[in-house]
């Protein structure tokens, strides 16, 4: 039992030296006043954007001009019961 409790004991304390090493490195990333990041990661926000943009803008037209009237076409010729 007393080994039980000694193994128990070495992983607590374990789990709490890496807790507070975690805690040290999260307030040592908040304190930080660099402002290193979030030039990049506006950038990226805005190349994602614009990308996406340009994705919904090609789709938007190659379904409205060539999809489309096709997928109608074929759709009356399928109901086409007059042969």
């Amino acid at each position: 039992m007393r080994k039980i409790f000694m193994n128990a004991r070495s992983k607590a304390t374990a789990m709490k030296n890496e807790m507070m090493a975690l805690g040290k490195k999260a307030k040592a990333v908040l304190t930080d006043k660099k402002g290193e990041n979030y030039v990049d990661t506006a950038v990226k926000i805005l190349i994602a954007v614009v990308l996406g943009a340009l994705l919904l803008a090609g789709l938007y037209a190659l379904f409205g001009d060539v999809v489309m009237p096709t997928l109608t076409e074929r759709i009356r010729e399928m109901f086409n019961y007059a042969g």
